[in-house]
């Protein structure tokens, strides 16, 4: 499962990253929720695109007639990779992950986790560094959380930085777990 969703996030950055260069961002993602509705609409595609019988150059074909009338060449290139490296499966879930992490104009949403109201300072020191680390646009949401004890916790996506007391008292417990007793 995890492999599955590291597949569809790197082929799906992949992608954006290339469009983004050529076509831009916005005309990417438009051109995702059309072909991500083509799809969807006509279920006889997929099976098109993974019927072993039908050669590469006339899936190809396919795409070329079906996928055309204002849609980017990025677009038609993503599909032909994915049926090159027999991966076409993954194109609605990156499609899906592509909208849900670009859907706010190329902001990404930050969960700041805290077991007591920050200053606001501090929180845009925070938010500071994370920009300049991650070269993203960010939208903070703020989340007090008792059980933290104390320290700070970001979720980016399905990154967690914990620095939080909690996770310090979690590691040194293990630390001590380990250490034997002569």
């Amino acid at each position: 499962m995890i492999k599955d969703k590291v597949v569809v996030s790197r082929y799906a950055e992949a992608f954006i990253s290339f469009a983004r260069e050529n076509c831009g961002l916005d005309k990417a993602l438009e051109d995702l929720v059309i072909v991500k509705n083509i799809i969807r609409d006509n279920p006889g595609f997929s099976e098109l695109m993974h019927n072993p019988e039908i050669s590469y150059a006339e899936k190809c074909i396919i795409i070329d007639a079906a996928i055309k009338d204002g849609l980017s060449d990025e677009i038609r290139d993503f599909l032909k990779l994915l049926i090159e490296k027999k991966r076409f499966d993954v194109f609605l879930d990156a499609a899906e992950y592509l909208r849900v992490k670009y859907s706010h104009l190329g902001q990404v949403d930050v969960l700041l986790k805290t077991a007591f109201p920050l200053e606001l300072d501090l929180i845009k020191k925070i938010e500071a560094v994370l920009k300049k680390k991650l070269k993203q646009d960010l939208r903070f949401y703020i989340d007090l959380d008792g059980s933290l004890l104390g320290g700070v916790q970001v979720v980016i996506g399905n990154t967690i930085i914990d620095g939080s007391v909690e996770k310090r008292l979690s590691e040194l417990k293990e630390k001590l777990a380990a250490v034997s007793i002569a």
